[in-house]
């Protein structure tokens, strides 16, 4: 990529000549947004139950602002604010529980269901090659909210495992979440899978 003529650079843009570096022939791409999810700023304060947990929290905001796909009886489908792939969606239930076994049977099911369902809609709305399904349990087991339990779908394709990650620690998301939501929730609707279209009544 060649480097751009000074006065060429479009409004807002950067000139490379002017980053505190040495000149190393290499590009960046810059993903400050980042600092959010290393820094924990969305990191619930106490493991406790309530708005302070945002898996808690989301069921009561619009579906736009939580970036919820669907609701269950007793679990919902929301976006994952920090994707690792467009469509990253995360099966949760209303209930704040931090393990699997301490799910109900009913739960249990529910937690199946959606997540067929979100298979079903992510091989409709974007044709993936496969995917990624599973549970991180417990802060040493990777979970970034531990204490509400999250089961993660995550779209994949073939060659998506690109330099970004391997050397940049960065992963390029063609999608805004807003819009992935849009997609995905119209999906799931004109699918006919499970789901309300409005919040539970309070639990």
């Amino acid at each position: 990529m060649s480097e751009p003529v000074p006065g060429d650079l479009p409004d807002g843009a950067e000139d490379p000549a002017g980053f505190a570096r040495e000149a190393d022939g290499f590009e960046r791409l810059w993903t400050p947004h980042r600092m959010a999810y290393i820094g924990g700023e969305n990191k619930p304060p106490s493991a406790a139950a309530g708005s302070g947990c945002p898996f808690c929290r989301a069921p009561s905001l619009d579906d736009d602002d939580a970036l919820v796909v669907a609701r269950g009886e007793l679990c919902f489908v929301v976006l994952n604010l920090y994707p690792y792939n467009p469509g990253h969606l995360m099966v949760c239930p209303y209930r704040h529980v931090a393990g699997y076994v301490d799910l109900t049977p009913e739960e249990t099911a529910e937690v199946a269901t959606l997540t067929q369902s979100a298979l079903r809609v992510l091989s409709r709305a974007s044709s993936p090659s496969g995917f990624n399904i599973g549970v991180n349990q417990g802060e040493a087991g990777g979970a970034g909210i531990a204490a509400h339990l999250h089961q993660h779908v995550v779209p994949r394709w073939t060659g998506d495992a690109n330099f970004l990650p391997v050397v940049g620690r960065t992963k390029a998301l063609p999608e805004l979440l807003a819009d992935t939501r849009a997609k995905l929730a119209a999906a799931w609707t004109s699918a006919g899978e499970p789901g309300l279209t409005s919040p539970p009544a309070p639990r």
